[in-house]
This record gives structure tokens, C-alpha cells and sequence, in this order.
């Protein structure tokens, strides 16, 4: 028979609540918020845990040779980036409680730290990397593993050398199989001459897009002409032919069989969205706390994290879709063959 499960022994209460070590009080000095400023630390990197968890899960799924989107496959990549999701709304959230803090609640143990800080968050890093952040994409390169330990070093490293979501999600949008059929294509009627390099419907969509455009947005339509013209791929984004398959199922999202597609999509989105507001509020809160001064880890506080902001959006490529947008009540009209694919599967 096996040993009775305790709550206090299966979560290890005894190691985690005995993990705040107050460096103020090694000086003789009890700084009181302290213990929150480690508390909160603390719980952001047991998330930064959960999250890498997650995406291990879906990089591991998304890497199948054949991805079935009718399968529950899909179903559990959507389910778990929701939950990625979630838990990065909470750690905006968080910072509402850190700012229960005052600036000189902060001062009265901020030089017991040095040169501890938010810098050295080898685990955030791993997080990025693998969602698709490339290292000669990010924002002040000199700063990004100077003050990781060797062996943390090495684990980003390895972790960049893995493929990383945006590329899994790239190969997944290539191999949709929409465009290569020409049985969905066979009965399409094209509205417009034929152009050496775009597909008829592609054609179509093209003018169809440019005839809504207003005065200020003509130069719109010279991008939408690269990606669907384009065969090439970009190293830091999704390749043309990815692109156009996204943007097709952000077109036609209300048919069933695009409905998961466009979840996943959407929750690229969301998620590089989260992150992103992470970091405008934690720019906010460093310099309500710290103003011009320079972090505990001799980084510039602000004006990195501020160009961090602007820098570090990994799927950027499908928020740029969206300008690529038409109206639905203008859409080509697909073939049968095609809507009876996407009604049915």
C-alpha cells in the first residue's frame, strides 16, 4: 500500500515558505516590504515554470510530421495557449500588488540587492526564445546574457538552437493543403484577368482589397502584392506562403474546419499582446518606483524596458495581417468543392 499523501509534504511547503531570505534584515534592517517584493518575485518565476510547461506541450504537438486539424490535437494546442494566456493576464495583474509599494518602501532595501534584478530572469528568456524571439532580433543584445550564470547561459543556448513555436506554427500554415489542391480550385470563377505569379483567387481578393482602400492607405496594396506574389520566408517572421494561408483563415474564419486554425491564430496574437502589456506596465512601474535611475543590475531601467516594449513582438507578422483585411460581404465566392472542404472536412 502506498504512503498517505499530505497537502503540506506533496507541495513542499516546508522548502517554499522558508524561501524568503530577507537580505535587509542580514543587515540589521527590517525592511518591510521585502517580503513582498520576494513573495511576488518568486510566484512570477514558478509561472514563468508553468508557461515554458505549456509550450513545451504545444511545441511538442505542433512538431508532429502531420498535424489532423479535426483531430483533438488542435483542440489541446488552442486549450493550452488559453491557459498561457491566463496566466499571463495575472502577472499584469500582479503588478497592482507589487505597486502597493511605494518608492521609498522600495529605497529601504533596493541597495541590498545590487546587482540582483529582473535582468537576470534566465527562465523569461527561455520563454521568449521559445515562442520565436531570435536573439539578433532582440532589443540591447550586450545586456541579454551578461549577467547569467554560466550554466543559464547554456540553457538559452540550447533552447535557441531548438525550433522555436513561430517556426512550428510556420511549417504548420505551409502544409495547408487549400492551395495545392487544384480540386477545390477547379470550378472557381475568376472575376479577374489572370496575373503570371498570384492564384485566381488570390487575383481576385487583391482587387476586391485595393477598391476599399481609402486615399491614405494606397500604399497598403504593394504589401499585400508581396506576400501573395512572395515564395520567400523571412527568419524572424512566417514566409509568404504562410502568411497567405493565415490570412485566408482569418478571412473565412466562420467556416468550422478554420474555426480551431483561427483560435490558434488569434491567440498568437493575444499572447504577444500580454506580453507586451507585462512590459508597458512594468515600464511604468520602474519608473514610478526608480525614475531615471539605473536598475540593480546596471541596466538603463527604463529606456531598455521601454525599447524592449517596442522591440520584442514575436508574431508581429500576423497583427500586420490585419491591414490586409477586406470586407466579408465582398469576399470571393469559393468554389463548391472548396466550401463543401470547409463546411464539412
Amino acid at each position: 500500500m502506498s504512503k498517505e499523501v499530505h497537502y503540506s509534504d506533496y507541495l513542499q511547503l516546508d522548502k517554499i515558505l522558508n524561501a524568503q531570505d530577507m537580505e535587509s534584515l542580514k543587515h540589521g534592517v527590517n525592511a518591510h516590504d521585502e517580503m513582498l517584493f520576494i513573495i511576488i518575485h518568486q510566484s512570477y518565476e514558478l509561472w514563468f515554470k508553468q508557461i515554458i510547461y505549456e509550450v513545451d506541450s504545444i511545441t511538442e504537438i505542433m512538431g508532429k510530421p502531420e498535424l489532423n486539424d479535426k483531430s483533438s490535437d488542435l483542440q489541446t494546442v488552442v486549450h493550452r495557449m488559453n491557459r498561457i494566456i491566463v496566466i499571463l493576464k495575472m502577472l499584469v495583474n500582479k503588478i497592482d500588488i507589487l505597486e502597493t509599494m511605494t518608492p521609498m518602501d522600495f529605497l529601504d532595501f533596493r541597495d541590498y540587492l545590487r546587482p540582483a534584478s529582473g535582468f537576470q530572469s534566465w527562465q523569461f528568456k527561455i520563454v521568449e526564445a521559445k515562442l520565436g524571439l531570435k536573439y539578433e532580433e532582440r532589443y540591447g543584445q550586450q545586456y541579454y546574457i551578461s549577467q547569467l550564470r554560466d550554466e543559464q547561459v547554456k540553457m538559452i543556448k540550447t533552447v535557441e538552437t531548438a525550433r522555436t513555436l513561430l517556426e512550428l506554427v510556420n511549417g504548420w500554415l505551409e502544409r495547408f493543403p487549400l492551395f495545392d489542391e487544384q480540386l477545390y480550385w477547379k470550378n472557381y470563377k475568376a472575376s479577374a484577368a489572370p496575373v503570371k505569379g498570384i492564384h485566381p483567387f488570390w487575383n481576385d481578393y487583391r482587387n476586391i482589397y485595393e477598391q476599399g482602400l481609402m486615399e491614405g492607405e494606397k500604399q497598403n496594396a504593394s504589401g499585400l502584392t508581396e506576400i501573395l506574389s512572395g515564395d520567400g520566408s523571412n527568419n524572424a517572421g512566417f514566409s509568404s506562403k504562410a502568411k497567405r494561408t493565415a490570412l485566408f483563415i482569418l478571412l473565412y474564419r466562420n467556416f468550422p474546419l478554420l474555426h480551431l486554425p483561427f483560435l490558434l491564430l488569434n491567440n498568437l496574437v493575444e499572447i504577444d499582446e500580454q506580453l507586451s502589456t507585462w512590459r508597458f506596465r512594468h515600464v511604468n512601474m520602474v519608473q514610478r518606483m526608480i525614475g531615471a535611475r539605473t536598475g540593480t543590475g546596471g541596466s538603463t531601467g527604463k529606456d531598455y524596458l521601454k525599447g524592449a516594449l517596442e522591440k520584442h513582438y514575436i508574431f508581429k507578422d500576423l497583427l500586420a495581417l490585419n491591414s490586409f483585411l477586406a470586407d466579408r460581404r465582398s469576399l470571393p465566392v469559393l468554389s463548391p468543392e472548396l466550401e463543401n472542404k470547409l463546411r464539412f472536412g
